[in-house]
């Protein structure tokens, strides 16, 4: 099969030994990782073979691998922030669209975990460049900086 084809394909995702999400691999990698026997077919599409093997959509790893890189903190970005604050405005709670930076960027303010919250059209503009407390506005949950798991939700939300 040429390699060109191969690349086309969809990303597997990759579980661990313990049935939990693990990672997303190219068709590439998951074809590799096959052959070397480290992971075994946990879903197919079975009118398909690579070589001996059904045509992987999802792999189980044979032996339990510690994910440690998703416990790190999450690279910092306007979708992060939505997905951390649940798409959730910070000061009403209602459908959140845009970011909020607490200390405006005019201000000073960076583009950061911690001063920077989801928050709906409205209560962005109301707030304007001003600080919550200058706008009276009360946040309803401090701003925390998320491990890669929680953004990406295969791990514990807080």
């Amino acid at each position: 099969m040429p390699v060109a084809h191969v690349a086309a394909h969809a990303p597997v995702v990759l579980l661990n030994a313990s049935y939990e999400p693990h990672d997303v691999v190219s068709f590439p990698h998951a074809v590799r990782m096959l052959f070397r026997g480290v992971a075994v077919v946990h879903e197919a599409d079975e009118d398909r073979r690579i070589g001996p093997h059904p045509w992987p959509k999802v792999l189980r790893l044979v032996r339990y691998v510690v994910a440690t890189w998703m416990y790190r903190p999450a690279a910092y970005g306007r979708e992060a922030v939505l997905r951390r604050d649940h798409y959730r405005c910070a000061y009403c709670g209602s459908r959140a669209d845009t970011i909020d930076h607490l200390v405006p960027r005019s201000r000073g303010g960076t583009w950061t975990w911690l001063n920077t919250v989801a928050a709906c059209g409205r209560c962005n503009s109301r707030k304007g460049n001003r600080t919550p407390h200058e706008a009276g506005m009360h946040l309803r949950f401090e701003p925390w900086v998320p491990t890669r798991s929680q953004v990406t939700g295969w791990g514990h939300r807080r």
